[in-house]
């Protein structure tokens, strides 16, 4: 049917209306509604529940109201609200107006929004774990490398492959003394100027050191700094 101009600009303004007229919705509830175990006739009830509530200043409509927006089979729209209201989506505050004496009735939707925000919640916290075990698997692939770079310039020093139990005695004093990597290559340098290049040197090295609280190469450096002060 032919729309009269009259009719065409109504309807333009209609059109501009539907555009322009918007209400807030959880995103939080279109994403996670299917692991809430709602289904989609649960979330449009939810909806319209909130669209009455924002546009129309209507926190209780009848269940007429809804069934006439929402369509379906009849009592759907009553069963729909039960099951919401058993699972603690919803429930109904009854109210008592103090100047008039009328006692009404409005849809809380609280539950909703508490069992979202548990839901982001779990989806956080998994998120974090998993980033804090990704962290932990590329620190302990960090500190291996590490590890084989120590053995590595060891054996340059050395001018030789390490022995099994030399291989042992570096990785003890990681993992079981807890000394810096840097702080175990200055002793292997402090080895090599002192034309003592052994495993045991460097022990004496690094276990002096721990005895004095020298924990990295500045201490180191001004541990060495203050001994030689003392000797002069």
């Amino acid at each position: 049917m032919a729309l009269t101009e009259g009719w065409k600009v109504w309807a333009k303004g209609v059109a501009y209306g539907m555009e322009t007229g918007v209400i807030s919705v959880p995103a939080a509830l279109m994403i996670h509604y299917r692991k809430l175990g709602l289904s989609d006739t649960e979330v449009m009830l939810l909806l319209q529940l909130i669209v009455y509530k924002q546009t129309e200043q209507n926190d209780f409509p009848s269940i007429d109201q809804l069934e006439e927006r929402m369509g379906g089979a009849p009592g759907e729209v009553s069963s729909v609200i039960q099951r919401l209201m058993k699972d603690h989506f919803i429930s109904i505050d009854v109210e008592l107006d103090e100047q008039t004496g009328i006692q009404f009735e409005s849809y809380n939707l609280t539950g909703m929004y508490e069992r979202l925000a548990h839901c982001i919640t779990e989806e956080r916290s998994a998120m974090r774990q998993r980033t804090s075990q990704r962290e932990r698997e590329i620190a302990a692939v960090q500190q291996e490398v590490n590890e084989r770079n120590l053995f590595v310039i060891f054996e340059k020093e050395f001018a030789r492959p390490l022995s099994p139990m030399e291989c042992e005695t570096i990785s003890g004093w990681v993992d079981q003394d807890g000394y810096p990597e840097d702080l175990i290559l200055l002793a292997l340098k402090e080895a090599v100027f002192a034309g003592k290049v052994h495993f045991r040197y460097i022990d004496r090295i690094l276990l002096e050191w721990s005895r004095n609280r020298v924990q990295t190469v500045e201490d180191a450096k001004a541990y060495a700094q203050k001994f030689r002060s003392m000797g002069r």
